[in-house]
């Protein structure tokens, strides 16, 4: 078949760069100084042997990652960043991950190297064959695994545009297969580039060793390699799984999974799938981590293999294909062997190569960044600007390892840098980039459905569920979250169940509301949109107003919302009760935003130096809100006779807002343990009674050491629909409490009855 002409074909052009991606990343565990950890694999994670994100390869100490299949490469960066933040942070302050494919020291007894503490006697047992065979030390190797599956568009669009083979499914594998040849007989380019392990470190060698330094050990005959009886024809699927077979049934392999080949064809979890689905994807299983990159791989490279995967059908191939792929493997043994500063061998036809790749990407208008063939051929006419050549480099002034436990620190502080984030998703609301972050630890599948809308799906096995911006989810009905949106509807149901609100009354106008101003002017009250959340366009006046405050107060709140409400104050202080299937898991004081005074800098550089904290932010993206300096702060300052450019008095507190809601600046306080049990069940029955099993409700409460059976002890003033829960977890001050976790437990109660 003619690929060339099928590919420039133009009903396949619109599909050419559909694909799916996907990796699997190892690295192992050390400690802060590069040694290898002693502890066990994080408890934190959840132990499940299959865990979709997290799991151990051979040792207890190798920590792989990985990704879900993604429509995007985007997507694929996104999944990696934010599951090693979960790595991360679940192995703890005194742990972080090699960022090398070469380990560091070894026991110098190999039994020193614990095998995984897995739950399948299958899997372990496996796994210590493993260790008789090759020896624990090559176990040690890691690197990355990049899966690759051309989008079924592309796939169907080649067919169309062709009539040399009649079934799709032998069309679909001969796809592969000329990929999978081509990639295997040119993959020696890519072990130039981007090899990189170039040297070892105490122990991995038993007896002979390199003398000086190479491309890549990993890539070489001296990295983790089957026999050289070992040999299994790609010229068909049928050649490939009866050679397998073979190789198996000749004690040459223990299982079809031994085979440590630089490409898999895989059908499914098992390669007896091949034969009754084809080929599915190819797992390119010859990369070494990338120590320049945080997560082992650098999307240039991503970039690189697909485009390369998409020569390979384009490039004609060798007539015998085995021979092809065999001459393949000694050009990578050269290049594997080479010094990471010297020019390969194969120069001449690495630079024929990327010219034909650029000009093929010009041709069919294939997108890339730009940058990426510019720097192929500054690594081709510069060795030392190739990974192997970079490490080898840096290592001179000092030595792998301690360039390599430098690398891991950085990626290691960054990682803590923001605790409170979900790197790859921080363009997200705070509350959901927690949930997530729960919910990879834990072992559920996280979806984004809709990421400006913060629209998850979660799934533990077959179980589902749906949730929208951190905690709306099925549990609640459509109508009972319509009712806490409904500040009037809320307040009349908690009225009729005999609890306390605040009076007021509901205007559709504005003018209505200023005619009347007599009913409110001389007495504490609030002004405040029905429906809106975050304390926004909300006005409070503990001692009355006059007209022009009352007017500004009233055009504010209706910016927010088409009715407002206005109510008495109750005097008091705010409390947010987060109750969760009628039990309250967290409370807290929220102060309104505020500054100090130290009779030096006005309000306004005042506020500026306090947004200085790495807390602070916009958007409901960090713990707490950035203060804003707008009319209702204004407001504010002028009730208490102050300005902007005022100077307050040494350890004076000017307050900025009434309103103490974190998202318009406010500082979070928890007091969970301090509040009474009569004032919970309070917030416990309210909930009830509006039918609701998710709530952030406000109390207001003047005195918590009387009784809440008092007269007027209390007054509720809200419940919340989607209530915030990162305030709760990073609070201002207190203890922290991890409601999104209790959030998962109340959706797959099955993760606590598998503890």
């Amino acid at each position: 078949m003619n690929f060339k002409k099928v590919l420039g074909d133009n009903r396949v052009k619109p599909y050419l760069f559909k694909a799916r991606y996907g990796v699997e990343k190892e690295s192992k565990r050390v400690d802060l100084s590069g040694e290898l950890a002693k502890t066990d694999h994080p408890k934190s994670i959840s132990q499940r042997d299959d865990h979709p994100y997290i799991q151990r390869d051979f040792s207890e100490l190798q920590m792989e990652i990985i990704t879900p299949v993604t429509e995007t490469l985007e997507e694929l960066f996104n999944y990696l960043a934010a599951i090693h933040d979960v790595a991360y942070r679940s192995m703890g302050k005194n742990e972080m991950l090699w960022p090398l494919s070469m380990p560091p020291g070894l026991p110098e007894k190999e039994e020193n190297i614990v095998i995984a503490k897995l739950k399948s006697v299958e899997d372990v047992q496996y796994r210590e064959y493993l260790s008789d065979s090759y020896g624990r030390r090559k176990q040690m190797l890691c690197g990355v695994h990049f899966n690759f599956e051309f989008g079924e568009d592309f796939i169907q669009a080649l067919f169309n545009a062709q009539s040399d083979i009649k079934d799709y499914r032998d069309f679909k594998t001969e796809i592969y297969l000329k990929a999978t040849r081509n990639y295997l007989h040119y993959r020696w380019l890519f072990t130039y580039f981007y090899g990189a392990s170039p040297s070892s470190e105490k122990n991995f060698f038993k007896e002979d060793s390199l003398h000086d330094a190479v491309r890549s050990i990993r890539s070489s005959k001296y990295g983790y390699t089957n026999s050289e009886d070992v040999q299994v024809s790609y010229s068909s699927i049928q050649n490939y799984l009866y050679d397998l077979t073979s190789m198996v049934q000749k004690g040459l392999l223990s299982k079809e999974k031994e085979f440590y080949s630089p490409v898999r064809l895989r059908g499914g979890k098992h390669v007896s799938e091949l034969a009754d689905h084809g080929i599915k994807y190819i797992e390119l299983r010859n990369i070494d981590l990338n120590p320049f990159e945080p997560y082992g791989i650098s999307y240039e490279q991503a970039e690189f293999l697909h485009l390369f995967l998409i020569y390979s059908l384009w490039k004609d191939e060798g007539e015998n294909c085995d021979e092809w792929v065999k001459l393949g493997d000694s050009y990578n043994d050269v290049v594997a062997l080479e010094h990471p500063l010297e020019h390969t061998k194969f120069k001449k036809e690495a630079k024929d190569i990327i010219d034909e790749m650029e000009h093929l990407v010009n041709l069919l208008d294939l997108p890339n960044s730009g940058t990426l063939f510019i720097n192929l051929r500054e690594m081709l006419t510069n060795p030392s600007k190739t990974l192997a050549g970079r490490l080898y480099k840096e290592s001179e002034k000092s030595s792998q390892s301690k360039v390599a436990t430098y690398i891991a620190k950085e990626n290691y502080k960054k990682s803590w840098e923001k605790p409170y984030q979900l790197s790859g998703f921080t363009d997200m609301e705070l509350s959901t980039q927690i949930l997530m972050f729960d919910a990879i630890q834990q072992g559920i599948k996280v979806e984004v459905l809709d990421r400006q809308e913060q629209f998850l799906k979660l799934q533990l096995n077959d179980h589902v569920e749906y949730v929208k911006n951190g905690n709306m989810t099925s549990k609640d009905s459509y109508i009972s979250t319509l009712i806490m949106e409904n500040k009037t509807v809320t307040k009349k149901i908690l009225q009729q169940h005999g609890f306390r609100v605040p009076e007021g009354e509901e205007f559709q106008t504005i003018e209505q509301a200023l005619r009347s101003y007599d009913l409110f002017s001389a007495k504490p009250f609030v002004v405040k949109p029905k429906t809106t959340n975050y304390g926004l366009g909300i006005s409070i006046f503990k001692e009355g107003a006059n007209y022009e405050d009352y007017q500004k107060a009233i055009t504010l709140a209706f910016k927010e919302d088409s009715s407002i409400l206005i109510e008495e104050f109750i005097k008091g202080t705010e409390y947010r009760f987060f109750v969760l299937d009628e039990k309250v898991y967290a409370v807290l004081l929220r102060i309104p935003a505020n500054v100090k005074g130290d009779s030096k800098h006005t309000i306004r550089e005042l506020v500026m130096q306090k947004n200085l904290d790495p807390l602070r932010g916009r958007d409901h993206r960090t713990p707490l809100e950035s203060i804003q300096l707008g009319e209702l702060e204004n407001l504010m300052l002028k009730s208490q006779g102050y300005r902007m450019d005022s100077i307050p008095e040494k350890d004076k507190i000017i307050y900025l807002r009434e309103n103490s809601n974190i998202s318009t600046g406010g500082d979070s306080i928890d007091v969970t343990n301090q509040i009474p049990e009569d004032y919970k069940k309070i917030a416990v029955d309210a909930v009830a009674a509006l039918g609701v099993k998710i709530c952030g409700i406000d109390l207001i409460i003047e005195d918590l050491n009387a009784p809440a059976t008092n007269n007027n002890a209390y007054g509720i003033i809200e419940a919340n629909f989607n209530p915030s829960m990162y305030m709760h977890v990073y609070p201002y001050q207190g203890e922290s409490r991890r409601l999104t976790m209790h959030i998962i437990h109340y959706l797959f109660p099955e993760l606590l009855q598998n503890q």
